[in-house]
């Protein structure tokens, strides 16, 4: 049985959706799952104006007035993390094609049960790298050193069968050109397994105003390295949806999954101008398994 090529998001219970999806069926899956922090994940937009009765103080030592625009939230709270993801890992192995790979986003708290949880479902074989998302924003804690980095699992269902295109990934430059000669310079050299990307500017273009949206720079590398254009990519954690941003982009079908609604409306508005079916859970066919 096979999936079909069109775009979905799916409204529910990820789990529902994994379990109806055909085996083999699905070339990359990229998830963010909540990182049971333990608190309410909350994401405040509004706006900034310059004025004399304003109620914070900026550049320049003017005065700036806050407006409240919208709040958008959702609980990171489990008791048990891993007996929440291990069913859903499991069907995401099931759903993988034999070349396909996992790319699992996760942070320093929960990052090495995790990784313990992957080796006995892909295979402790199948774990081809930690990839180390660096940023430097936000924050600076004076009681330890500041976290300023996520972990990202690399897994692929067969180690010697897997997809990755080396030639389609951006290139970034050395930083010593003058070592490595001028054609080398020019072309540039491959990322590592660190990766500098800064977090999605809370004023910039991208900002969908979710919380935890991840930059797209990031989501359209994982794709172009690991998948190729028509393949389908997964994320049953979709969020605001990068992922399928990222997918569409670069010429590949996506299914996503949410049961937030908040997250619904941010990709409803995102994708408005893509074809895309919407799918609420209570009108889908679960014995069909072809979508």
């Amino acid at each position: 049985m096979t999936l079909s090529s069109s775009n979905k998001i799916f409204f529910g219970d990820n789990l529902r959706v994994l379990e109806s999806l055909p085996s083999n069926s699905v070339n990359l899956i990229y998830i963010d799952p909540p990182f049971n922090t333990g608190r309410r994940q909350v994401r405040i937009s509004m706006s900034v104006d310059r004025d004399d009765q304003g109620d914070r103080k900026g550049f320049g030592g003017y005065k700036y007035l806050t407006k409240v625009l919208g709040k958008l939230s959702f609980d990171d709270i489990y008791d048990d993390y891993l007996a929440f993801l291990e069913p859903r890992l499991r069907e995401a192995h099931r759903v993988l094609t034999a070349n396909g790979a996992l790319y699992f986003h996760i942070d320093y708290r929960e990052v090495h049960y995790c990784k313990i949880l992957l080796d006995s479902i892909f295979g402790r074989d199948n774990f081809l790298n930690e990839i180390i998302w660096a940023y430097d924003y936000g924050g600076r804690s004076k009681r330890k050193w500041p976290t300023k980095h996520d972990n990202i699992l690399y897994y692929v269902k067969d180690r010697n069968n897997y997809v990755f295109n080396a030639d389609e990934i951006d290139r970034l430059p050395y930083m010593a050109p003058s070592l490595v000669g001028g054609d080398k310079a020019k072309l540039g050299k491959l990322p590592t397994d660190v990766w500098w990307q800064t977090i999605v500017s809370p004023t910039g273009k991208e900002k969908t105003g979710y919380p935890t949206q991840k930059p797209l720079a990031i989501l359209e590398r994982i794709i172009r390295a690991s998948s190729c254009p028509g393949d389908i990519v997964l994320d049953f954690f979709a969020g605001s949806g990068t992922t399928g941003v990222a997918a569409h982009k670069l010429g590949r079908s996506f299914i996503l999954v949410d049961n937030n609604e908040e997250a619904i409306r941010v990709m409803r508005s995102r994708f408005r101008d893509v074809p895309v079916e919407f799918i609420t859970l209570e009108d889908y066919k679960y014995e069909d398994k072809a979508v």
